[in-house]
């Protein structure tokens, strides 16, 4: 990949930036559409990006939902359309006994990872507050439902949905703009949150921060546009937009923001 590339974007994003060129290249070559596993906000930002300066190939991201946060992406050329099957997802919704248990986001999370099962082979967890669904690919739905049989205590079982089964999941999502003096990852936590940067550098420091579903041990990185702060105890911040400085010089942002 080109250095002029790699320069806007992080150093460990290369392998990413990588893995989508190779794709886009196959897909020019061989003139065929080419499917990616799941993708995070981030990632589907870089993959846009780059697919846009290639005036040859398009671009459609699904991740079997409106809404969804985590997606497939497809590059393909302008002769294809994308249908929904092509993007190769599955609904499964997950049963157990709803009276006298109690399932939650990080214990589904932790039991998929547990198995083996990385985290771009499935997508979205949802919820409507009491039933359960997940997003996988289809590569790997079979030994996703015949491995799970219990999440934590609890005994569960799998089984594959159609569409019309989807869940309405509970949008708490909300989008607010603000300020920052710098676009630092502790003055996100110390802004949205209203705790002290001292505060905010310690929750990072303690390992209760993560920047893309992965652990970040350093206050001051830089966010980036679709970054994804994770806050253990506090919720998620999403950077969406940066909308120029005001007359003082502080940055004008639009946040995503998901409070507990």
């Amino acid at each position: 990949m080109n250095e002029n590339v790699y320069q806007h974007f992080r150093r460990e994003e290369r392998s990413f930036i990588d893995m989508v060129s190779e794709k886009m290249e196959r897909a020019e070559t061989y003139y065929a559409p080419e499917l990616t596993e799941f993708l995070d906000p981030r990632e589907c930002y870089i993959l846009e990006v780059l697919v846009r300066k290639n005036g040859d190939l398009n671009y459609q991201f699904f991740g079997g939902y409106e809404t969804a946060e985590r997606k497939r992406a497809m590059i393909y050329p302008a002769y294809y359309s994308p249908r929904q099957e092509d993007f190769e997802i599955s609904i499964f919704e997950i049963h157990y006994p709803i009276k006298f248990a109690t399932l939650s986001h990080s214990k589904i999370l932790g039991t998929l990872l547990s198995i083996g099962v990385k985290r771009e082979y499935f997508g979205d967890i949802i919820t409507d507050g009491e039933r359960w669904q997940i997003f996988l690919a289809n590569e790997t739905k079979h030994y996703v439902a015949t491995q799970i049989e219990q999440i934590g205590k609890i005994s569960v079982r799998l089984t594959e949905q159609d569409y019309t089964q989807l869940l309405l999941p509970k949008e708490d999502w909300e989008e607010e703009m603000t300020t920052l003096s710098s676009l630092r990852l502790d003055n996100f936590i110390s802004n949205v949150y209203n705790i002290s940067r001292t505060r905010a550098k310690q929750l990072v420091d303690s390992g209760k921060v993560k920047l893309n579903w992965s652990e970040e041990s350093r206050s001051d990185t830089q966010i980036e546009l679709m970054d994804v702060i994770s806050v253990r105890g506090h919720g998620r911040i999403q950077l969406r937009g940066i909308e120029g400085k005001t007359k003082k010089e502080k940055i004008r942002v639009t946040l995503g923001v998901l409070r507990k």
